[in-house]
């Protein structure tokens, strides 16, 4: 989660609301004709369903640790993104120099050549989220279902989803290299391409020599290598057997949890009841109160019930809301965030002009 406060508790229920009720009712049920209408045939034993249950927990966790490992790699490469782009602006600022230039180049058009270098920069990065934050079909399905709607569109501020790209992209690169990177379809690696061909044309003018050019070459081989890395965890699902069968698994645990626990609440009940008539209660009130109790106990297994199912579904739906990282939840990679970050510091660290303010986020969700 990457957030500047604490998810609270009652967002976790207003998200799981519609699913807590339904799983009252599937609890209701049961006991209803267990209790009411007498059918106490109507129970399942809890031994086989607790082996179930255990089993259902060890895929639960298993794909748990799968979505966390694809987050965590995710943040781990946009680290590195920040890293590489910081080293990019160094030797953009050092390396390209005048003292071999074939001919004379003032101040302010070696400057203007590090703001277009680092500009470009910015541009892949503005191009390489874009193509991160693209729907995919099996990330759909989550966004639309109704809780997670409702939520982004409350809670939520997707820049990607409101402002076009090319808006965004203008102020960085010319029209021309606007009107080639379009005509292709991966504009991120188009934008590392112009890169390299820049790069190339400055070398032949004797801003940068061999060796500076080799390591700047090598730099943007990197930024290509964490593009891929990204890529390959936006354009390649948590495998969907597994998915698929761990909500499978989850509800038809679910479903057989009321009809596990109600005999062993209704065994509880039975002990009170004869409690109390081995022991009976000073105050009469005290004693009928409990023997109440002791004799419709087993709706208490009601609210036990649907907190287990709450508590094993959540958790599913916790692997499931994280295993792509990139879509633009609220407990994705906040790269949207971390690219005005990186440009900021890279622009600051060349003396540009204009530097733009950090986002300013809703709810303080930062994406």
């Amino acid at each position: 989660m990457y957030t500047r406060r604490i998810f609270p508790i009652k967002g976790v229920i207003h998200w799981t609301r519609r699913h807590i009720f339904l799983f009252i009712l599937l609890s209701t049920i049961p006991v209803f004709l267990f209790e009411v209408l007498r059918w106490k045939w109507l129970h399942v034993p809890w031994l086989p369903l607790g082996v179930l249950g255990t089993a259902v927990a060890f895929i639960v966790s298993f794909k748990n640790n799968a979505s966390y490992d694809r987050l965590w790699e995710a943040r781990k490469i946009w680290g590195g993104i920040v890293n590489a782009s910081r080293s990019w602006t160094i030797m953009v600022k050092d390396f390209v120099t005048p003292e071999h230039s074939k001919k004379p180049i003032s101040a302010d058009e070696l400057k203007a050549i590090k703001r277009e270098l680092v500009h470009r920069h910015v541009a892949w990065l503005t191009a390489l989220r874009y193509q991160l934050r693209k729907d995919k079909p099996w990330e759909t399905h989550l966004k639309n279902q109704k809780s997670n709607r409702e939520f982004r569109a409350a809670q939520l501020t997707v820049l990607e989803d409101t402002v076009p790209i090319g808006e965004v992209i203008a102020p960085y690169i010319s029209k021309d290299e606007i009107d080639e990177i379009f005509a292709k379809g991966n504009q991120a690696s188009q934008l590392l391409g112009i890169q390299s061909r820049r790069l190339g044309e400055l070398m032949h003018q004797g801003l940068i020599e061999d060796f500076r050019h080799m390591e700047m070459m090598s730099m943007l081989t990197e930024f290509y290598a964490l593009q891929g890395k990204s890529e390959r965890i936006k354009n390649f699902p948590y495998p969907r057997q597994f998915a698929t069968l761990n909500y499978v698994f989850v509800w038809i645990f679910v479903l057989l949890i009321p009809f596990g626990i109600m005999e062993e609440f209704e065994a509880i009940g039975d002990k009170i009841v004869l409690y109390l008539e081995v022991n009976p209660a000073y105050f009469q009130f005290t004693q009928n109160l409990q023997l109440f109790i002791g004799k419709h106990f087993v709706w208490f297994s009601i609210p036990f019930s649907a907190l287990i199912s709450w508590v094993f579904h959540t958790m599913e739906a916790i692997g499931e809301n994280t295993e792509n990282p990139f879509e633009g939840g609220p407990n994705d990679v906040p790269i949207t965030d971390m690219s005005r970050g990186i440009e900021i510091d890279i622009r600051q660290l060349i003396d540009d002009t204009d530097i733009p303010a950090p986002y300013q986020w809703k709810n303080d969700i930062v994406m």
